[in-house]
């Protein structure tokens, strides 16, 4: 007997018994399967089927979309101790849910693309039936190659992944970004991150800093998707201000008006201004080329110290923390309306509508 003979081999019933699974050659042969044994077993006609290289699953018939996403799993992942794939058999969940708690077995891999949108609730991308192909993300460096239904997509830096009915999927702007890569249709694209807005996913600015980070900002129709997303995350967000205004008891302001000194030069445009307060509101909806980005945030220190040398007092949000936290941002800005008897006078301004 050798190291590499199994102590107790399994008879080949027995690991195809209780709910689907799928397992890996290695895998096999440490149960006790030859390869040989698998290879006969994977012939047409026979009771198991080879979905992709070295991956095998123990029933006939067509996969279920949940099989095909952990097949592509086991085909891309690679345990921490450097074999291939999973140590143990994988039992695929029946039906799709909510996010799980457990660590996923899957090392180095994470399903990302349409599939990664559909497992986050997207309506706009097919279900998992219908996709041909299923995007993984791997390191740059493994030594993988796009086969059958695994279509390998590579990256510098793997993020967070998140486990949805215990599948790693990567964020909502990763896998977005790697969508947009494969579409040429600005109907398609515009409505996609659309519905990342709308559907509270993820703010417009983390979706473009991924598209920028792929290089797909040079994409007129993906730079016209980009624009249609911020005048979208904008409004969002502006609604969320209202609301907070009216639910949370604040005086009214004045709305989306422009400040003056009499007389004199353009202070700025602001999206709320409390007169009698001397407390101005700006929302921060940033979202386009870095570029970009630090231009207009040069002009809006510039703006913020200006108007604060005349002592009006100017409250920075964010979509995010409108989405994220309304009463503590309804707080904030209390707060500054009730400092107001505190400080000294502010300098006059003239308020234009903007």
């Amino acid at each position: 007997m050798t190291h590499n003979t199994p102590l107790s081999p399994r008879p080949l019933h027995q690991l195809a018994d209780g709910r689907r699974r799928l397992m890996t050659t290695a895998q096999l042969r440490a149960h006790g399967v030859s390869a040989a044994e698998t290879d006969e077993q994977c012939r047409p006609g026979g009771s198991w089927q080879q979905l992709l290289p070295n991956v095998v699953l123990l029933r006939p018939g067509p996969p279920t979309g949940e099989e095909r996403l952990h097949a592509v799993l086991l085909y891309a992942s690679r345990e921490r101790s450097g074999g291939p794939g999973p140590s143990a058999p994988v039992s695929v969940p029946l039906q799709p849910g909510g996010k799980d708690a457990p660590a996923t077995p899957y090392a180095e891999a994470m399903i990302t693309g349409p599939a990664a949108l559909t497992l986050h609730g997207f309506s706009t991308t097919p279900p998992l039936p219908a996709l041909e192909v299923v995007d993984v993300l791997v390191p740059r460096l493994r030594r993988l190659r796009t086969t059958g239904c695994a279509r390998v997509v590579r990256t510098t830096a793997l993020p967070n992944a998140e486990l949805i009915t215990g599948v790693p999927v990567a964020p909502v702007a990763r896998a977005l970004a790697d969508t947009v890569a494969e579409l040429a249709d600005a109907g398609v694209v515009r409505r996609l991150l659309t519905e990342a807005v709308r559907g509270g996913h993820c703010e417009p600015a983390a979706v473009v800093r991924e598209l920028n980070r792929a290089r797909l900002l040079s994409r007129p129709h993906v730079v016209d998707a980009v624009d249609s997303l911020v005048a979208e995350g904008r409004a969002l967000a502006e609604r969320r201000l209202y609301r907070m205004v009216r639910e949370h008891g604040l005086p009214e302001p004045l709305w989306n008006v422009d400040l003056r000194l009499p007389g004199g030069p353009h202070l700025g445009g602001v999206d709320a201004f409390w007169p009698e307060h001397a407390v101005a509101l700006e929302l921060d909806t940033r979202a386009h080329r870095q570029q970009e980005d630090d231009a207009v945030w040069a002009e809006h220190v510039r703006k913020r110290e200006h108007l604060e040398r005349l002592g009006v007092t100017v409250v920075h949000l964010t979509p995010r923390k409108l989405r994220d936290s309304l009463e503590h941002q309804a707080a904030v800005v209390r707060t500054a309306l009730m400092a107001a008897g505190d400080r000294e006078p502010a300098a006059y301004v003239v308020v234009l509508p903007r």
